[in-house]
């Protein structure tokens, strides 16, 4: 890691909480004075991570057919500098994110600044690449608007700058 001279390291790809070493590899990194972000998709206990990292956790919305798996308990050790992630394909996908924000509260967490973030991602498939710009894209922006809650819009840039299968970047 050293040899990338950056401090700030972010521990992703597939679910890296699934691996025994990931908690003591990002204990490690943060004692060596590193930033540490660890993406997660919520489907994994977040409370044995070192409080010191900065957790980007997934709520699966149904459309990626993973909603079940969620650990509704990980939302208790989300603090004001990680983030919660709605990966939506569809405007339901959003219905349904805008109800469990209601639900738990979250908008509340991050007004008060207990909860860094609500971001809302788009399935990359749904974005489009038309110049004439994406419908999707279009009709998620308004409705996050008009819905009055503290979301943030957030694209998967790597995929729009590398393409949607490079690796390392």
């Amino acid at each position: 890691v050293a040899a990338f001279g950056t401090r700030l390291v972010e521990v992703t790809g597939g679910e890296p909480l699934a691996h025994p070493g990931a908690y003591d590899l990002v204990r490690r990194l943060l004692d060596a004075g590193y930033t540490v972000l660890v993406e997660t998709s919520g489907a994994f206990d977040v409370a044995p991570l070192d409080p010191r990292a900065v957790k980007v956790m997934d709520l699966k919305c149904p459309g990626s057919g993973e909603s079940a798996r969620t650990l509704w308990g990980n939302l208790d050790h989300l603090t004001r500098h990680d983030e919660l992630k709605f990966v939506v394909a569809d405007l339901e996908d959003l219905d349904w994110a805008e109800a469990r924000v209601r639900e738990h509260g979250l908008d509340t967490r991050v007004r008060e600044g207990r909860l860094a973030a609500l971001l809302v991602s788009p399935v990359w498939d749904r974005v489009g690449h038309d110049p004439e710009g994406s419908p999707f894209l279009r009709a998620l922006s308004e409705r996050i608007l008009a819905s009055g809650l503290p979301f943030r819009l957030q694209l998967q840039m790597h995929k729009a700058v590398w393409g949607p299968s490079a690796k390392g970047v």
